[in-house]
């Protein structure tokens, strides 16, 4: 079964949420998308943090006591300082073996100040057994290292009590919450919404907004254990689109395979985890093989990709880089700017609307290439060879990509764009007089990351004018590669060949 849905991308059905062909949705589904919902944090990444946070505050103090008191009077000695990060390591370790970076443990107070001095005291005991057993005791300062207990226990305590006010105000605000919609409006779907219900709010985080069925008959409930019927299968796509979504459970029995993978087929293309309910199966696996929301068994099918540190890593990798390179490019758009100026009438810089992450309509700016006058802002024809409404100056910047280089604004400044990933494509891109999701399958999964300048695609051959169902199709298959494959060190490499590509010309007019 999952060895099915994982493989159901080869076999994916067309899915068509075009701007002329938006889906309405139900008042009650455009009630719940038109919430105002702010951008997610990631439990993984605020955990990362704060342990970074506590290495630096319990470093910080030991070597501030030891320098103010220590070297002052015994002079430097760097054995003390590698007393100090062995036992600032140390209590990072036994704070993590005390569950106390996770973000449930976060929000409360007696729980974790209890576990903060049990763990802190415990690194106090294992120091000194060590220097009494290595006969060091009478080398240490006793005043140090008492100062050290109590200073660095009351820092670490008033840390905490902030990160509980920071974590509350950002459960309120919905930053921690996991945004689900359950698959099946029946009695399996009420055992399901019912089993998260009972899990405590601080397990699992999870807020149901509603639920999904494609069935209009009675087995089909209109309230599902009070979440309201949103819609059918297919209006989850548009749903998606408009408001944050980070998970999809279905509560279908693994039984209903048939009908479970014909959903997949729509759904794959989300950004979002999809998981299959366990938690009425009569069949069990061993416990290695589910994840858990709370003490709800699942099992994953699709996973969103790049998210937590990765998501991390590649912003600050397209900030850093991208900001270098926009600076290092300024003088040659300076340049590109005044010969558009002066080859035609008209603007510099222009819009276009292209595809971003999940299907949002982008503006992405772009240099003029076009006679102002024949400019097509929606891309609905594409520039083909010797095409009469590109200048002379356009010519030679589309042939050689630098009408491209506005988009460093939209990587460094807009953060719609990312350095590195699938080209963005205008929202009325079409392959002959079709739609390019209607030219292949699958087409919308390449907006499960963010669009990027450069891609594998691109580097590989895949650019330009798209004359044939071919081309459209490797730029999908090489696109959906490095979605499933993507690491900073890939990005770098497409960066750096990224040169070498434009200089071909390629397909570029």
């Amino acid at each position: 079964m999952i060895e099915a849905a994982a493989g159901a991308a080869a076999t994916i059905e067309p899915n068509r949420p075009m701007v002329e062909r938006r889906k309405r949705l139900s008042p009650a589904a455009l009630a719940v998308a038109n919430e105002k919902v702010q951008p997610a944090y990631s439990p993984i990444v605020i955990a990362g943090l704060v342990r970074l946070t506590d290495f630096v505050l319990i470093a910080a103090v030991g070597i501030a006591l030891y320098l103010g008191y220590v070297a002052r009077r015994d002079g430097l000695q760097w054995e003390y300082i590698a007393a100090i990060l062995g036992m600032t390591i140390t209590a990072v370790i036994s704070f993590q073996a005390a569950d106390l970076y996770e973000v449930q443990v976060f929000r409360g107070t007696l729980k974790q100040v209890t576990r903060m001095i049990s763990a802190w005291t415990l690194v106090f005991l294992l120091f000194i057994g060590a220097s009494f057993l290595a006969k060091l005791g009478g080398e240490v300062s006793r005043l140090w290292l008492s100062s050290f207990y109590l200073l660095g226990l009351a820092v670490l305590i008033a840390e905490r009590l902030v990160l509980r006010n920071m974590v509350r105000h950002w459960a309120r605000q919905g930053r921690l919450d996991r945004r689900t919609i359950i698959v099946g409006s029946d009695a399996n779907g009420e055992k399901l919404i019912n089993a998260l219900r009972a899990q405590q709010d601080d397990d699992t985080d999870i807020r149901v907004l509603g639920v999904f069925d494609d069935r209009n008959d009675s087995r089909a409930l209109a309230t599902c254990a009070g979440a309201p019927k949103l819609g059918k299968i297919d209006d989850i796509l548009e749903f998606a689109r408009r408001t944050r979504v980070d998970l999809v459970l279905f509560a279908l029995p693994i039984s209903a395979e048939t009908r479970i993978l014909d959903m997949l087929k729509k759904l794959w293309v989300l950004p979002v985890d999809i998981r299959l309910s366990a938690h009425t199966n009569k069949l069990r696996f061993r416990p290695r093989a589910y994840s858990y929301l709370g003490n709800v068994p699942t099992l994953d099918v699709f996973e969103a990709p790049i998210t937590d540190w990765d998501q991390v890593t590649k912003r600050l990798f397209d900030h850093v880089v991208g900001g270098l390179i926009l600076l290092a490019a300024a003088p040659v758009m300076a340049l590109v700017a005044l010969a558009i100026k002066l080859d035609s009438p008209g603007p510099v810089l222009f819009r276009q609307k292209r595809f971003g992450f999940n299907n949002e309509r982008i503006d992405v700016f772009k240099f003029r290439s076009l006679y102002h006058h024949q400019a097509d802002p929606t891309a609905s024809k594409v520039v083909t060879k010797n095409d009469p409404r590109v200048t002379r100056v356009g010519r030679f910047i589309r042939r050689t990509s630098l009408d491209e280089l506005p988009q460093f604004f939209n990587v460094v400044f807009k953060g719609n764009l990312s350095l590195v990933g699938p080209r963005p494509h205008a929202v009325q891109g079409k392959l002959q007089s079709r739609l390019f999701d209607e030219a292949v399958d699958g087409y919308f999964a390449r907006h499960r990351v963010k669009p990027g300048i450069t891609g594998w695609a691109q580097i590989n051959g895949w650019r330009g004018e798209v004359d044939s169902e071919e081309k459209i199709q490797k730029r999908v298959e090489f696109d959906l590669y490095y979605i499933e494959n993507w690491s900073v060190l890939f990005d770098l490499f497409i960066l750096l060949k990224t040169p070498w590509a434009l200089l071909k010309g390629e397909n570029a007019y």
